[in-house]
């Protein structure tokens, strides 16, 4: 199947200012830093609060990064992995500047920018373990569950775009939100058609119809695999249908390398966080948007639309 394109802790006290004094004799020493042991300081809940993972959750992220961070620790006062990953989880779960994690954590600015960055693209760089497409054996638990939650027949995934930074992410998701491929490296200028078209997904399931079919907003252009609502609804079937197909699709509704690495981290985590059931913050997500009519998408070739109309009218006239 196709690949994936590619604070304040909890004893602030305990941790001293960082910076150099001058002895007697004039001469400057540095002073290092005890920093905050939030592993061992932390409640369960705080952890959570914090860093969005409990204590066994940061300590199997840290097993999973650790080949590509642990040469970092060999260093004289180095960051352990696990103070490392702590660091990273600490910037995705707050978003604030590096200087406010650092004076948290006893480090300074400079050394969050080096670990955030080392921290996501160890991350990312475990995209295709974390992020694939349901195999055959998976696609008939995926559209049961895809039935129960939205009544919508043999779905195997939702599709959407959306922009973080002046990114425009391609995301496909299962009924368990799980995410199931990405695609991020695209400008947030760049339409979500051709940003499916483009891609490896598009070229994988043209080649190789599914067995099944995947939910997408009007954005898109209706495919045989790819299946979008009607823009205007005639009939109180397709009415019906498009009711459907908005709450089946709600499942989804969630080019500096920089940015595309801390952001395939964060897609790496997601899917860690929901397959270990870590519980989410009320505030974690928006309410879903209510459904459209978005801008015309770029053209498709006319016998794959006519081969969309043929299968989704075909699913609104045997369920709706």
């Amino acid at each position: 199947m196709a690949q994936n394109d590619l604070h304040y802790l909890c004893n602030p006290s305990s941790v001293k200012l960082s910076g150099r004094v001058t002895t007697d004799l004039g001469l400057r020493q540095r002073v290092y830093v005890e920093r905050a042991q939030p592993l061992e300081q932390c409640t369960t809940e705080e952890l959570y609060a914090r860093f969005r993972f409990g204590n066994a959750d940061i300590k199997y992220i840290a097993d999973l990064v650790r080949p590509k961070l642990q040469q970092r620790t060999r260093r004289s006062h180095s960051l352990s992995v696990e103070q490392q990953v702590l660091i990273g989880l600490r910037f995705y779960a707050s978003g604030t500047f590096y200087q406010v994690v650092g004076d948290n954590i006893g480090v300074d600015k400079s050394t969050v920018s080096d670990v955030v960055k080392a921290v996501s693209i160890a991350s990312a760089s475990l995209v295709n373990q974390f992020v694939s497409f349901p195999n055959d054996v998976q696609i008939s638990q995926t559209k049961h569950k895809f039935f129960t939650l939205g009544n919508m027949p043999n779905t195997i995934g939702v599709i959407g775009c959306t922009h973080v930074r002046s990114i425009n992410i391609q995301l496909v998701g299962d009924a368990d939100l799980i995410i199931t491929n990405c695609v991020v490296k695209w400008p947030g200028s760049v339409h979500d058609a051709r940003i499916l078209r483009e891609s490896a997904i598009y070229r994988e399931l043209q080649t190789n119809r599914p067995d099944g079919i995947i939910l997408g907003d009007s954005a898109y252009t209706l495919l045989p695999w790819l299946i979008t609502p009607f823009l205007a609804a005639s009939t109180p079937a397709q009415a019906r249908f498009n009711t459907a197909h908005c709450k089946t699709r709600c499942a989804i509704v969630l080019e500096p390398q920089g940015a595309c690495n801390i952001i395939l981290a964060c897609i790496v985590l997601h899917n860690i966080a929901t397959r270990r059931n870590v519980p989410l913050c009320d505030d974690v997500y928006d309410a879903p948007e209510p459904f459209e009519e978005a801008d015309q998408p770029l053209a498709f070739c006319q016998n794959e639309g006519l081969s969309g109309r043929i299968v989704r009218d075909a699913i609104g006239r045997r369920y709706f």
